[in-house]
């Protein structure tokens, strides 16, 4: 192992100076050279494997390190429309300090399981605003919820949608329209009405909206949250969320 290192740098050193150009070009080798330098580099690896796991440590904290940069960037030039679009259903303490934005699908199964930790979240705080976007992704059925969901908003406001938001999101039946009829019913609004509502252009625009908004932002599954500036992909356990936004507030 000592030989392999010592012939390696070696080599690399006459590389070095041997160049015309103060830079190494490896384009600039001879074929001599650029055989006995990858028979030197390969040796080296075979006897410390260690460093190739060494740079896949590094590049993938590289990686990291850029795409937190990217989200904090996506998240500061959209923050109007992630904030305050003026349509999205904003619930648990309006004028809490820290706000959570879930994106969310009635037919995502994670989705349906973080909505008892984001409740939890908000019980143990007490501090948080929630926005929920509607962003159905999984087919029909989760669209047709999320436009029944927007026509209660729409007809009857906040309070009705997030009852409904709450049934739907443990709803395992399909969302026919007789099904709709009767989440309504057991909620006293007119079935009618939303079901009318629910293919109408501003129901239609909101989801076509959080869509256009949910491909800048780069999100291509549910749940995905925004905790403030950052954004978190997938489930995140109540004990997970309260410790981000405790770090969020120091």
């Amino acid at each position: 192992m000592t030989q392999h290192k010592t012939a390696f740098a070696s080599i690399l050193c006459l590389l070095l100076f041997t160049q015309t150009a103060a830079a190494f070009d490896i384009s600039k080798m001879t074929e001599n050279q650029r055989a006995a330098f990858r028979a030197e580099i390969r040796a080296y690896l075979l006897d410390n494997p260690e460093v190739i796991y060494e740079a896949v440590d590094i590049l993938q904290q590289r990686q990291a390190q850029t795409e937190t940069q990217r989200d904090l960037e996506l998240v500061e030039n959209n923050s109007a429309a992630i904030f305050a679009d003026g349509y999205s259903y904003v619930g648990g303490n309006t004028e809490g300090d820290i706000t959570l934005v879930e994106f969310v699908d009635y037919k995502c199964g994670y989705c349906r399981k973080a909505h008892s930790e984001v409740e939890e979240l908000l019980a143990r705080d007490g501090n948080i605003k929630l926005i929920i976007k509607e962003f159905p992704i999984l087919g029909e059925s989760s669209i047709t919820s999320a436009q029944f969901a927007i026509a209660v908003q729409q007809l009857y406001g906040n309070e009705a949608y997030k009852a409904a938001h709450d049934i739907l999101i443990s709803f395992k039946g399909n969302t026919t329209p007789s099904a709709l009829g009767r989440i309504a019913t057991a909620l006293n609004l007119d079935k009618d009405s939303i079901l009318n509502h629910m293919n109408t252009d501003s129901v239609i625009a909101v989801i076509q909206q959080n869509r256009a908004l949910g491909q800048i932002m780069e999100i291509t599954g549910t749940p995905t949250f925004v905790l403030n500036d950052e954004i978190l992909r997938g489930f995140v356990p109540a004990d997970a969320l309260v410790k981000m936004v405790t770090d969020k507030r120091r």
